[in-house]
């Protein structure tokens, strides 16, 4: 009995409001954009904090990440003239790290430097990684062509060479890439392998870079040593630093802060300045959710507002359709209807309305991110929470804004609205 009168209650709105199409489509336009906006607002926002917490995830949540930084003193003093500047990470600190922190796994120091890659007339400007083959375990990236370093190239005194794809298309147009002849520097390398680089994840913080060139520590060392010196227009500017990077892997995900604690502290008793910066991916992943969330609440708020003034649009018409139809409610309750099944019949209409603009905004508010990912290449990410938070917001808006004017009606005298004209 209950369902079939509801059925009824929903045609005879259907109804009411085919009688003024113009109307109830230009009612539920606020409805329809209040629903699109918060589906398209929270799918951009979703596609931007998910592409931010993956980038921030690939530098590894296990990972401590060491960089050494020259001074603010050292880069001041450096433009009056040839000066040595020390500073930056030790082979000592490297030592301290490993013998003091249980829950270190292992540690990958690396060596960084600038030189020129030639091959057959093509000329690039590499970026020289001196490491150990436990840098392919902790920074992963696809392998594409060849194999990475391996333990053995720390020992056998050879020549092997990684490169990134992006280096590997700028000096390797051959079609036979592995074991191809690099010079690099006044040394001449066998490419053995091919690996994909990221470029500018979590804010250009990531190890790698697209124009690396993978050596061996030990070849780093005895060759381009610790001491490097670059020349500019009248001047010359030399540095010597050890190691300009070390990856310390914690065994445990609960033990990284505490490690990276240690870490610091341990760097500012050995440090007498701050040549060097502490990067835990795990608390930047941490940060980025926490915004993320704030970002949700800040979108979906403002696409709140659309609703709001969309369902204040449905009252302002639902009040105008009680005007309208005073003398048929009269009639109604004069043959015996009751004030709930008044209330109940309006109610549904207004939930008609916010329902049908609530499924039409939801068809546009997927469309919007889908537009925006092809024209802008913007990663979008529609979720099933937020379709249902639309629908369950577009009904709500339904009942809270549709009751005033539903009780308003039951509420008319049937004799003042039998003489109503």
């Amino acid at each position: 009995m209950i369902v079939a009168r509801t059925i009824l209650n929903i045609r005879l709105g259907l109804k009411t409001l085919m009688l003024h199409k113009l109307r109830s489509m230009l009612t539920m336009l606020g409805v329809v954009f209040g629903v699109g906006s918060v589906v398209a607002m929270l799918a951009v926002g979703e596609g931007a904090s998910m592409q931010a917490l993956e980038q921030i995830r690939s530098l590894g949540s296990h990972n401590i990440i060491i960089d050494s930084i020259k001074p603010i003193d050292d880069e001041q003093s450096g433009d009056s003239g040839a000066r040595m500047s020390v500073y930056g990470i030790t082979y000592n600190d490297q030592m301290r790290i490993a013998e003091s922190f249980g829950d270190v796994r292992r540690i990958v120091p690396v060596k960084v430097l600038r030189q020129e890659g030639r091959l057959a007339g093509r000329a690039l400007d590499l970026r020289v990684v001196g490491t150990t083959h436990e840098w392919f375990e902790l920074v992963q990236r696809p392998l594409l062509a060849g194999r990475v370093l391996v333990g053995e190239d720390l020992h056998r005194g050879g020549n092997p060479v990684v490169l990134t794809e992006f280096g590997a298309r700028r000096l390797l147009a051959a079609s036979n890439v592995i074991g191809q002849s690099l010079r690099i520097g006044a040394y001449v390398y066998e490419v053995v392998g091919i690996v994909e680089s990221e470029e500018g994840v979590a804010g250009g913080q990531t190890p790698d870079q697209q124009i690396d060139a993978y050596i061996p520590i030990q070849v780093a060392r005895q060759r381009y040593g610790d001491i490097s010196v670059r020349r500019q227009a009248g001047s010359q500017e030399i540095e010597q630093v050890d190691l300009h990077q070390l990856i310390v892997e914690v065994d445990e995900l609960e033990h990284v802060e505490r490690t990276a604690a240690g870490i610091a502290a341990m760097f500012e008793r050995f440090h007498g300045r701050p040549d060097y910066a502490i990067r835990v991916p795990l608390a930047l992943l941490r940060q980025a959710e926490a915004t993320k969330r704030t970002f949700n609440i800040v979108l979906g708020s403002i696409a709140g507002i659309s609703l709001l003034v969309g369902g204040i649009g449905i009252m302002n018409i639902m009040l105008a359709s009680v005007t309208e139809r005073t003398r048929e409610i009269g009639v109604r309750r004069a043959i015996g209807a009751k004030r709930r099944q008044i209330t109940g019949q309006f109610l549904i209409e207004t939930m008609v309305l916010s329902g049908l603009g609530g499924a039409v905004g939801i068809g546009f508010g997927v469309s919007i991110p889908a537009l925006i990912t092809m024209i802008a290449d913007m990663p979008t990410v529609i979720t099933g929470w937020s379709i249902f938070l639309s629908v369950g917001i577009s009904l709500s808006v339904g009942i809270v804004f549709g009751l005033y004017p539903a009780v308003r009606a039951a509420n008319l005298d049937p004799i003042v609205a039998l003489r109503h004209e």
